[in-house]
Protein backbone atom coordinates (compact mmCIF):
# COMPACT_ATOMS: atom_id res chain seq x y z
CA UNK A 1 0.00 0.00 0.00
CA UNK A 2 1.53 3.36 -1.27
CA UNK A 3 1.54 6.78 0.93
CA UNK A 4 0.61 9.79 -0.22
CA UNK A 5 1.87 12.51 1.71
CA UNK A 6 -0.13 15.98 1.58
CA UNK A 7 0.18 19.67 2.35
CA UNK A 8 -2.90 21.73 2.29
CA UNK A 9 -4.65 18.32 2.86
CA UNK A 10 -7.43 20.50 4.86
CA UNK A 11 -8.34 22.72 2.71
CA UNK A 12 -10.91 22.30 -0.04
CA UNK A 13 -8.83 20.41 -2.65
CA UNK A 14 -7.28 18.54 -0.39
CA UNK A 15 -10.35 16.83 1.48
CA UNK A 16 -11.93 15.93 -1.33
CA UNK A 17 -8.67 14.22 -2.79
CA UNK A 18 -7.88 12.74 0.45
CA UNK A 19 -11.48 11.03 0.57
CA UNK A 20 -10.80 9.47 -3.01
CA UNK A 21 -7.21 8.09 -2.68
CA UNK A 22 -8.03 6.25 0.60
CA UNK A 23 -11.35 4.91 -1.43
CA UNK A 24 -8.59 3.38 -3.93
CA UNK A 25 -6.48 2.03 -0.94
CA UNK A 26 -4.05 4.45 -0.33
CA UNK A 27 -2.51 5.57 3.15
CA UNK A 28 -2.47 9.58 3.20
CA UNK A 29 -0.06 11.46 5.71
CA UNK A 30 -1.96 14.90 6.43
CA UNK A 31 0.90 17.71 6.88
CA UNK A 32 -0.14 19.89 9.73
CA UNK A 33 0.74 22.92 11.77
CA UNK A 34 -1.40 20.52 14.82
CA UNK A 35 -0.39 16.53 14.33
CA UNK A 36 -2.56 15.17 16.63
CA UNK A 37 -5.89 15.76 14.51
CA UNK A 38 -8.60 13.58 15.15
CA UNK A 39 -9.94 11.59 11.94
CA UNK A 40 -12.04 8.38 11.41
CA UNK A 41 -10.22 7.37 9.04
CA UNK A 42 -7.65 4.55 9.71
CA UNK A 43 -5.96 5.51 6.59
CA UNK A 44 -5.39 8.79 7.71
CA UNK A 45 -2.93 10.39 9.47
CA UNK A 46 -1.72 13.92 10.87
CA UNK A 47 1.95 14.81 11.15
CA UNK A 48 3.50 18.11 12.03
CA UNK A 49 5.67 20.86 9.93
CA UNK A 50 6.12 24.43 11.13
CA UNK A 51 7.20 27.13 7.63
CA UNK A 52 7.86 29.45 10.25
CA UNK A 53 10.47 27.61 11.54
CA UNK A 54 11.20 25.65 8.79
CA UNK A 55 10.79 21.93 10.80
CA UNK A 56 8.78 18.77 9.36
CA UNK A 57 8.08 15.61 10.61
CA UNK A 58 11.12 13.57 9.01
CA UNK A 59 9.56 10.14 9.46
CA UNK A 60 6.45 11.31 7.15
CA UNK A 61 9.05 12.23 4.86
CA UNK A 62 10.70 9.03 4.97
CA UNK A 63 7.03 6.70 4.52
CA UNK A 64 5.99 8.78 1.63
CA UNK A 65 5.86 7.42 -2.21
CA UNK A 66 4.49 10.08 -3.31
CA UNK A 67 4.02 14.05 -2.12
CA UNK A 68 1.33 16.25 -3.33
CA UNK A 69 1.76 19.64 -2.74
CA UNK A 70 -1.27 21.93 -1.98
CA UNK A 71 -0.56 24.50 0.52
CA UNK A 72 -0.88 27.94 -0.12
CA UNK A 73 -2.70 31.41 1.27
CA UNK A 74 -5.89 31.60 -0.07
CA UNK A 75 -5.50 34.19 -3.54
CA UNK A 76 -9.03 35.59 -2.97
CA UNK A 77 -9.43 35.53 1.29
CA UNK A 78 -8.41 39.26 1.65
CA UNK A 79 -7.15 42.02 0.20
CA UNK A 80 -4.29 42.15 -2.05
CA UNK A 81 -2.10 44.29 0.65
CA UNK A 82 1.34 43.96 0.64
CA UNK A 83 1.47 42.30 3.32
CA UNK A 84 -0.81 39.84 2.44
CA UNK A 85 0.53 39.41 -1.16
CA UNK A 86 3.96 38.92 0.45
CA UNK A 87 1.86 36.20 2.58
CA UNK A 88 0.52 34.33 -1.14
CA UNK A 89 4.08 33.98 -2.13
CA UNK A 90 5.81 32.94 0.83
CA UNK A 91 3.54 30.32 1.90
CA UNK A 92 3.79 28.75 -1.24
CA UNK A 93 7.61 29.13 -2.04
CA UNK A 94 8.82 28.36 1.80
CA UNK A 95 6.60 25.16 1.92
CA UNK A 96 8.45 24.08 -1.10
CA UNK A 97 11.78 24.88 -0.01
CA UNK A 98 10.70 23.22 3.29
CA UNK A 99 9.84 19.79 1.14
CA UNK A 100 13.03 20.38 -0.67
CA UNK A 101 15.30 20.92 2.25
CA UNK A 102 13.39 17.78 4.00
CA UNK A 103 13.51 15.54 0.95
CA UNK A 104 17.63 16.18 0.38
CA UNK A 105 18.59 15.65 3.98
CA UNK A 106 16.71 12.88 5.05
CA UNK A 107 16.82 9.08 3.56
CA UNK A 108 13.02 8.46 1.56
CA UNK A 109 11.52 7.08 -1.18
CA UNK A 110 9.57 9.44 -3.01
CA UNK A 111 8.87 9.10 -6.67
CA UNK A 112 7.10 12.19 -7.73
CA UNK A 113 6.36 15.78 -6.37
CA UNK A 114 3.06 16.47 -8.11
CA UNK A 115 1.57 20.12 -7.10
CA UNK A 116 -0.44 23.16 -7.54
CA UNK A 117 -0.39 26.07 -10.02
CA UNK A 118 -2.59 28.39 -10.39
CA UNK A 119 -4.37 29.58 -13.90
CA UNK A 120 -3.13 33.46 -13.22
CA UNK A 121 0.49 32.59 -14.55
CA UNK A 122 -1.23 33.50 -17.90
CA UNK A 123 -2.19 36.78 -18.66
CA UNK A 124 -5.35 38.22 -20.18
CA UNK A 125 -7.34 36.40 -22.74
CA UNK A 126 -6.99 38.48 -26.10
CA UNK A 127 -9.47 36.07 -28.05
CA UNK A 128 -6.79 34.00 -29.92
CA UNK A 129 -6.42 30.63 -28.99
CA UNK A 130 -6.58 28.88 -25.23
CA UNK A 131 -3.55 29.06 -23.49
CA UNK A 132 -1.33 26.08 -23.59
CA UNK A 133 1.23 25.38 -21.30
CA UNK A 134 4.04 26.33 -24.04
CA UNK A 135 2.76 30.26 -23.36
CA UNK A 136 4.56 32.67 -21.93
CA UNK A 137 3.51 33.96 -18.23
CA UNK A 138 2.08 37.35 -17.17
CA UNK A 139 4.24 39.78 -15.91
CA UNK A 140 1.80 40.77 -13.03
CA UNK A 141 1.38 39.46 -9.14
CA UNK A 142 -0.17 35.68 -10.19
CA UNK A 143 2.00 35.48 -12.75
CA UNK A 144 5.20 36.24 -10.78
CA UNK A 145 3.97 34.12 -7.93
CA UNK A 146 3.28 31.54 -9.86
CA UNK A 147 6.39 31.37 -11.83
CA UNK A 148 8.57 31.43 -8.30
CA UNK A 149 5.62 28.85 -7.03
CA UNK A 150 6.52 26.20 -10.00
CA UNK A 151 10.32 26.88 -10.21
CA UNK A 152 10.61 25.87 -6.61
CA UNK A 153 8.80 22.69 -7.28
CA UNK A 154 10.89 21.92 -10.39
CA UNK A 155 13.90 22.06 -8.28
CA UNK A 156 12.53 18.63 -6.76
CA UNK A 157 14.50 17.79 -10.40
CA UNK A 158 17.73 18.34 -8.82
CA UNK A 159 17.05 15.24 -6.29
CA UNK A 160 15.90 12.71 -8.98
CA UNK A 161 12.18 13.22 -8.34
CA UNK A 162 9.96 13.33 -10.80
CA UNK A 163 7.68 16.76 -11.03
CA UNK A 164 4.00 17.57 -11.78
CA UNK A 165 2.41 20.85 -11.72
CA UNK A 166 -1.16 21.46 -12.65
CA UNK A 167 -2.07 25.10 -13.87
CA UNK A 168 -5.57 24.85 -12.29
CA UNK A 169 -9.02 26.67 -13.25
CA UNK A 170 -11.47 27.79 -10.50
CA UNK A 171 -12.42 24.21 -8.37
CA UNK A 172 -16.26 24.20 -8.65
CA UNK A 173 -17.85 22.94 -5.46
CA UNK A 174 -19.81 24.94 -2.91
CA UNK A 175 -17.74 23.50 -0.26
CA UNK A 176 -15.51 26.47 -0.91
CA UNK A 177 -13.69 28.77 -3.24
CA UNK A 178 -15.10 31.24 -5.57
CA UNK A 179 -18.68 28.91 -6.26
CA UNK A 180 -19.42 29.58 -2.65
CA UNK A 181 -18.99 33.12 -2.79
CA UNK A 182 -21.28 33.07 -6.43
CA UNK A 183 -23.85 31.02 -4.47
CA UNK A 184 -24.28 33.59 -1.48
CA UNK A 185 -26.40 36.00 -2.95
CA UNK A 186 -28.22 33.63 -4.96
CA UNK A 187 -29.45 32.36 -1.65
CA UNK A 188 -31.00 35.53 -1.83
CA UNK A 189 -32.41 35.14 -5.07
CA UNK A 190 -29.77 37.33 -7.16
CA UNK A 191 -27.62 35.74 -9.66
CA UNK A 192 -24.74 38.46 -9.57
CA UNK A 193 -22.78 38.79 -12.85
CA UNK A 194 -19.24 40.13 -12.44
CA UNK A 195 -18.48 43.10 -14.84
CA UNK A 196 -20.38 42.84 -17.97
CA UNK A 197 -19.90 39.13 -17.86
CA UNK A 198 -18.23 38.39 -20.82
CA UNK A 199 -14.94 37.79 -19.18
CA UNK A 200 -13.97 34.33 -20.06
CA UNK A 201 -13.51 31.53 -16.71
CA UNK A 202 -11.65 28.45 -16.99
CA UNK A 203 -12.79 25.97 -14.67
CA UNK A 204 -13.00 22.69 -13.06
CA UNK A 205 -15.18 20.40 -10.85
CA UNK A 206 -13.53 19.49 -7.87
CA UNK A 207 -13.77 15.72 -8.53
CA UNK A 208 -12.05 15.51 -11.67
CA UNK A 209 -9.42 17.80 -10.06
CA UNK A 210 -8.88 15.01 -7.53
CA UNK A 211 -8.79 12.96 -10.17
CA UNK A 212 -6.06 14.72 -11.90
CA UNK A 213 -4.01 14.50 -9.13
CA UNK A 214 -4.58 10.57 -8.39
CA UNK A 215 -3.86 10.44 -12.27
CA UNK A 216 -0.19 11.85 -11.59
CA UNK A 217 0.12 9.14 -9.07
CA UNK A 218 -1.58 5.97 -11.00
CA UNK A 219 0.22 7.20 -14.52
CA UNK A 220 4.15 7.16 -13.76
CA UNK A 221 5.04 8.44 -16.88
CA UNK A 222 2.63 11.68 -16.27
CA UNK A 223 5.21 14.15 -16.04
CA UNK A 224 6.02 18.11 -16.37
CA UNK A 225 3.47 20.90 -16.35
CA UNK A 226 -0.35 20.36 -17.51
CA UNK A 227 -3.40 22.93 -17.07
CA UNK A 228 -6.00 21.53 -14.55
CA UNK A 229 -9.55 23.09 -16.47
CA UNK A 230 -13.02 21.72 -18.41
CA UNK A 231 -12.37 21.41 -22.05
CA UNK A 232 -15.09 24.25 -22.44
CA UNK A 233 -14.37 27.25 -20.29
CA UNK A 234 -17.45 29.75 -20.19
CA UNK A 235 -18.30 33.35 -19.44
CA UNK A 236 -18.75 34.27 -15.99
CA UNK A 237 -22.44 35.38 -17.26
CA UNK A 238 -22.84 31.89 -18.35
CA UNK A 239 -21.06 30.14 -15.04
CA UNK A 240 -23.65 32.13 -12.95
CA UNK A 241 -26.96 31.47 -15.18
CA UNK A 242 -26.22 27.87 -14.91
CA UNK A 243 -25.63 28.13 -11.12
CA UNK A 244 -28.66 30.08 -10.48
CA UNK A 245 -30.96 27.87 -13.37
CA UNK A 246 -29.73 24.71 -11.13
CA UNK A 247 -30.17 25.85 -8.18
CA UNK A 248 -33.28 27.96 -8.23
CA UNK A 249 -34.78 27.34 -11.35
CA UNK A 250 -36.76 30.15 -12.37
CA UNK A 251 -36.88 32.22 -9.41
CA UNK A 252 -34.01 34.60 -8.80
CA UNK A 253 -32.98 37.92 -10.17
CA UNK A 254 -29.46 38.55 -12.62
CA UNK A 255 -27.97 41.81 -11.40
CA UNK A 256 -24.44 43.14 -12.56
CA UNK A 257 -22.01 43.73 -10.14
CA UNK A 258 -20.24 47.40 -12.14
CA UNK A 259 -16.48 47.55 -12.73
CA UNK A 260 -15.70 49.79 -10.53
CA UNK A 261 -17.91 48.47 -7.65
CA UNK A 262 -15.91 45.42 -7.76
CA UNK A 263 -12.53 47.48 -7.96
CA UNK A 264 -13.54 49.64 -5.17
CA UNK A 265 -14.33 46.50 -2.96
CA UNK A 266 -11.47 44.37 -4.04
CA UNK A 267 -8.78 46.52 -5.37
CA UNK A 268 -5.72 44.92 -7.28
CA UNK A 269 -8.08 41.74 -7.07
CA UNK A 270 -10.26 43.03 -9.01
CA UNK A 271 -8.09 42.92 -12.21
CA UNK A 272 -8.67 38.88 -11.82
CA UNK A 273 -12.07 38.60 -11.49
CA UNK A 274 -12.77 40.79 -14.63
CA UNK A 275 -10.17 39.15 -16.78
CA UNK A 276 -10.49 36.34 -19.18
CA UNK A 277 -8.52 33.47 -19.51
CA UNK A 278 -9.01 30.48 -21.24
CA UNK A 279 -6.84 27.36 -20.70
CA UNK A 280 -6.46 24.16 -23.04
CA UNK A 281 -6.64 20.94 -21.57
CA UNK A 282 -5.25 19.17 -24.30
CA UNK A 283 -1.81 18.19 -23.05
CA UNK A 284 -3.72 16.53 -20.17
CA UNK A 285 -6.24 14.93 -22.63
CA UNK A 286 -3.52 13.42 -24.78
CA UNK A 287 -2.59 10.92 -21.76
CA UNK A 288 -5.96 9.39 -22.32
CA UNK A 289 -7.23 11.52 -19.10
CA UNK A 290 -11.28 11.88 -19.53
CA UNK A 291 -13.16 14.71 -17.99
CA UNK A 292 -16.38 13.33 -16.54
CA UNK A 293 -17.61 17.14 -16.45
CA UNK A 294 -16.18 18.74 -19.74
CA UNK A 295 -19.11 20.84 -19.58
CA UNK A 296 -20.59 23.32 -17.48
CA UNK A 297 -24.08 22.35 -17.22
CA UNK A 298 -23.27 18.97 -16.66
CA UNK A 299 -20.91 20.31 -13.60
CA UNK A 300 -23.36 21.86 -11.87
CA UNK A 301 -26.12 19.23 -12.31
CA UNK A 302 -23.85 17.08 -10.35
CA UNK A 303 -22.80 19.98 -7.65
CA UNK A 304 -26.63 20.73 -6.98
CA UNK A 305 -27.90 16.84 -7.19
CA UNK A 306 -25.16 16.37 -4.24
CA UNK A 307 -26.24 19.46 -2.10
CA UNK A 308 -29.75 17.83 -2.57
CA UNK A 309 -28.52 14.43 -1.61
Amino acid sequence: MDTVLITGGTGLVGRVLTKLLTEVGYRVIILSRRAGQDNDNELVSYAQWDLARQTIDETAIQQADYIVHLAGANVADKRWTAARKKEIMNSRTQSAALLYKALEKYPNKVKKVISASGAGYYGEDKGGPAFTEKDPPADDFLGTTCIAWENAILKMQELGKKVVIFRTGIALSLAGGALKEFYKPLQLGFATILGNGEQYVSWIHIHDLARLYLSAIVNHDLEGIYNAAAPHPVQNKELVMTMAQEAKGKSFISVHVPTFALKLALGEMSVEVLKSCRLSPARIQETGFVFSYPDIRSAMEKIFQEKEG
